[in-house]
């Protein structure tokens, strides 16, 4: 129960408790010695009475005097609590009586002659006092000898004094001892009570206060603070609760400052590049929204600057990195001293910037960005020994009432820099809206962003299409193509004749090569550990682009170094237009990897107009003979002298031909009788995912 209580209440009662047992102790002890004493009192009293009463009315008795036995007891009668006194015969007669009395039985009863006999009763008190007479026989020959007397005298009993005591004086007597020593007991425990109350205040009064301020700290509220009222333990108490407040107090300025601190590192660099301390795209976007909406609603005119630097790529190459990323620190200061008061210049990524002119006509946009343009040209870049020119290409468009969303603005800056680089770099080119370059370049641009993300997403797939022989006989080498796809955003696939064109143009197509190379040596690798009884053909198709690519070769040399065992298994395909434009180049990149056991197949043959000229120049295996002839074959007559001229001189090379695009039985039909040796396509076998291939035999 002590555990509920407050401490004021755990200090009264610890003061009350020990002083109410020792008031009821001594409380009681009193009481009883009061009582004891005035029993006492009345019964001493009441005995010597008796012993007075018993000699006096010795004569009256002894004498039959009635009116002296009388008035002896009506003198008695007087005395307070004597309800009644009266004189017997020894035979129990009663002689004379004064008052009430309780004591006929008792005397016909009989009594003790030599004492004095006491009953009680619940108000009164009765007592019997002998009368008694001594007689002497004196000897008169001898009256000197005392002793000799006394031993002859002898008692004889005469009657009793009985006398009647009532006890109501006493009993009150003790109900008031009893009333006043409560009525002390009680005003010496309110007393009591109030001091350890005072006491208790004393004590818990600065206790709780310093509970309201730890509980105030608590809270959080660390500029709370104790008043010094004590000293001693309590003192040192509050003055420890002041330090640790004072501490704590301290230690949360010191972490908020830290916490406001980081929190600025945040939003500066959420909002910021890293590199170049210029804010980021995504904070440019935010501006240019806001840009936007002040065009739309309020009329004005802006501009903003699409840059992008000239030869960039040639200083990363060359030196790394590092020097890119220090070159792009010195423009960033070099284009920050050129801006205006309310100019927004942002890195977007790479190499590339923007910037936003508010309130700027078209004209002064132009003169701001050329003098930004002239300042990047006449600027050079030291690393090392080497110094470096750049230059700087401006795509510009206008925001007006007109402007579209951010994106778009965007978009059309990023176009008009493609068309500034296109036409010679280091030019400022504004955006048209019937400007045909720009618009194809935009659909195209918008595939390059797709393919980027698909690779750093790993959005791209691989399907595979058998190769099948024209007469369906069984062969120990399976042959099948390798045919890249890419993933949208929602799941769906995409086509590589949407995205190859972007890919080739803007120079991607090295990377998704080396990326389908890569797959496919990891496929050789888990298809030779499945299938060992079985030989298989994976046929890849490679860009004329990754073929002039120095660093594709070599990264494709360095694999089959590496896994020499996988080279057989592998069949490169090589479109005519990209063979023809690089002779040279292909038939060295044929010889290499011939070494390695690698196939070859000349794909699309018979697009280019000179197909026959340079076939004979060209070390393949294959001859894969373009779909346009094959899709109609059935129906045009044409394709088919194409397809039968094409078959015929290969074989007189001693080459194998495949039609490509075999859609219909009655088109491998017809390729049969012709003598065609492979066919593909949708009518013989559709594209599957990659991970059935290992799973059919």
């Amino acid at each position: 129960m002590t555990a509920s209580l407050g401490i004021r209440g755990r200090v009264i009662g610890l003061a009350m408790v020990p002083v109410a047992i020792i008031g009821v102790v001594l409380m009681f002890q009193l009481i009883t010695g009061k009582i004891d004493d005035l029993d006492l009192s009345l019964r001493t009293r009441s005995v010597a009475i008796a012993r007075q009463l018993a000699p006096a009315a010795e004569y009256g008795v002894a004498s039959g005097n009635i009116g002296v036995l009388q008035t002896l007891l009506e003198k008695a009668a007087i005395e307070p609590d004597i309800r009644g006194v009266a004189v017997f015969a020894d035979n129990g007669e009663r002689l004379a009586q004064v008052g009430l009395g309780a004591w006929t039985e008792s005397v016909k009863g009989g009594l003790p002659g030599d004492r004095i006999h006491q009953t009680e009763y619940p108000d009164h008190l009765v007592y019997f006092a002998p009368i008694t007479r001594t007689e002497v026989v004196v000897n008169d020959f001898d009256p000197l000898d005392e002793r000799a007397a006394q031993s002859n005298s002898e008692t004889r009993l005469l009657g009793w004094v009985g006398l009647d005591v009532s006890r109501s004086a006493t009993i009150q007597s003790q109900r008031d001892a009893i009333l006043r020593s409560l009525v002390i007991l009680l005003a010496g425990l309110s007393v009591s009570l109030y001091l350890a109350w005072r006491i208790g205040r004393q004590i818990t009064r600065p206790i709780l206060a310093l509970t309201h301020t730890v509980s105030r700290i608590g809270e959080g509220h660390l500029d709370e603070r104790v008043a010094q009222t004590g000293e001693a333990e309590l003192g040192m108490l509050q003055r420890g609760i002041n330090h640790m407040a004072a501490h704590l107090q301290t230690m949360q300025d010191q972490m908020q400052e830290k916490i406001d601190q980081a929190t600025a590192r945040l939003v500066y660099q959420a909002s910021h590049d890293a590199l170049t301390g210029l804010i980021n795209r995504r904070e440019f976007e935010q501006r240019l929204d806001r840009t936007l909406l002040s065009a739309l609603q309020q009329g004005r005119e802006h501009a903003l600057c699409y840059m992008d630097l000239d030869q960039f790529k040639v200083i990363n190459d060359s030196c790394g990195h590092a020097a890119g990323d220090e070159l792009l620190r010195q423009l960033a200061l070099l284009l920050k001293g050129n801006l205006r008061e309310r100019d927004t210049l942002a890195r977007l990524g790479g190499d590339e910037f923007a910037l936003l002119l508010e309130n700027c006509s078209i004209q002064d946009a132009l003169e701001v960005a050329d003098t930004f343009r002239a300042e990047v040209q006449r600027f050079r870049f030291k690393w090392g020994d080497r110094i470096f020119a750049v230059g700087m290409s401006v795509g510009m468009v206008a925001i007006n009432r007109d402007s579209g969303t951010a994106a778009s603005l965007l978009s059309a800056a990023d176009a008009a820099c493609y068309v500034a680089k296109d036409r010679g770099r280091n030019q400022i080119h504004v955006y048209e809206s019937r400007d045909i370059d720009l618009a194809r370049h935009r659909g195209e641009m918008q595939w390059v962003t797709r393919i980027h993300r698909a690779l750093e997403e790993h959005r791209l797939r691989l399907s595979w299409q058998e190769i099948r022989r024209t007469d369906g006989a069984a062969e120990s080498v399976r042959h099948v193509e390798l045919l890249l796809r890419m993933m949208d955003d929602d799941g769906s696939e995409i086509l590589p004749m949407a995205f190859i064109p972007a890919a080739e143009r803007y120079s991607i197509m090295p990377s998704l090569d080396s990326w389908v190379i890569e797959e496919t040596l990891r496929l050789c690798q888990r298809y030779l550990a499945s299938r060992r009884e079985q030989h298989c053909l994976f046929a890849v198709n490679l860009s004329g682009a990754s073929l002039k690519d120095p660093a594709f070769r070599r990264m494709l040399l360095t694999c089959l170094q590496g896994n020499p065992e996988l080279g057989p298994h592998l069949c490169f395909e090589i479109t005519e237009t990209a063979a023809i434009g690089n002779l040279a180049v292909v038939n060295e990149f044929i010889d290499a990897m011939r070494e390695f056991g690698c196939r070859f197949a000349l794909d699309d043959f018979g697009s280019g107009l000179s197909s026959f000229t340079y076939l004979k120049n060209l070390k393949v295996d294959y001859i894969k003979i373009d779909g346009a002839f094959v899709r109609d074959i059935t129906n045009n007559p044409i394709d088919r002298s194409m397809v039968e001229a094409i078959h015929r001189i290969g074989h007189q090379m001693g080459l194998i031909t495949v039609a490509e695009y075999v859609e219909s039985d009655q088109t491998l039909a017809l390729l049969r009788q012709i003598g065609v040796d492979y066919v593909q396509g949708n009518g013989v076998h559709c594209p599957e995912p990659l991970e059935t291939l290992c799973d059919k035999s």
